[in-house]
């Protein structure tokens, strides 16, 4: 399912590195991008535990390919590991996400960690994504 995994480093005033991950489940797998952006929107929730505000989605075309991206900021609360039960408690966290639609099946880009390395890493991101292209 992990294609590639890259720790991004922190910047000075943050306490921990960000995590971007690239999946891939195969042809047909994995997903539509509505339910993953609402699974990824999930993962986040204001200080009182309530549903995070001011998901941001976007949709646009890079080299023909459909992506969907998701921007939401608060407290990430995401399962520390598929069906282990436990889950993280980091406040004052950001998760950028993208679904590329490829002909082969979707691939899946999640970006996680404190909110300003995440802002500092935000443009790489960006151009990460918009690098995708299918030969």
């Amino acid at each position: 399912m992990r294609v590639a995994q890259y720790k991004l480093p922190k910047v000075e005033t943050d306490a921990e590195d960000a995590s971007l991950v690239l999946y891939y489940f195969g042809h047909g797998q994995g997903g539509s991008a509505a339910a993953n952006v609402e699974r990824w929107v999930g993962q986040m929730k204001q200080a009182d535990g309530s549903a995070a505000k001011d998901a941001k989605e976007e949709h646009f075309e890079t080299n023909g390919l459909k992506v969907t991206t998701v921007d939401v900021s608060g407290n990430y609360v995401a399962e520390t590991a598929p069906g282990s039960g436990t889950f993280h408690n980091k406040p004052g966290f950001r998760l950028r996400a993208a679904v590329v639609e490829t002909p082969n099946g979707s691939y899946f880009v999640k970006l996680v960690g404190p909110e300003k390395t995440v802002t500092q890493w935000n443009e790489s991101f960006l151009n990460y994504v918009r690098s995708f292209e299918f030969k």
